[in-house]
């Protein structure tokens, strides 16, 4: 099924998905609950935080098999209130 939308990527690919919020352990858990929701426990994370330490940035990798798996958890992720911005 296609939505008339060419991708640049080809399926399946690691695909790092990168999510800023606030510097809070809600944050994370709610990122990391989203992922997995979505694709298991098959994925990594890495962590930074902002200079003054307000702010964190998780890139998660994950295994994504289609572009509608891929489109699925961005808009998820995008939709909950502790997420400031995912690329």
């Amino acid at each position: 099924m296609t939505d008339g939308r060419e991708s640049l990527l080809e399926f399946p690919t690691e695909l790092p998905i990168k999510v800023f919020g606030r510097n809070d352990p809600e944050f994370r858990a709610a990122v990391l609950a989203i992922v997995e929701a979505h694709f298991g426990s098959a994925y990594s994370v890495a962590e930074q935080r902002s200079k003054q330490g307000s702010y964190s940035s998780l890139t998660v990798t994950v295994r994504a098999e289609s572009r509608a798996q891929a489109d699925a958890v961005y808009a998820a992720l995008v939709a909950h209130e502790l997420v400031l911005m995912a690329l």
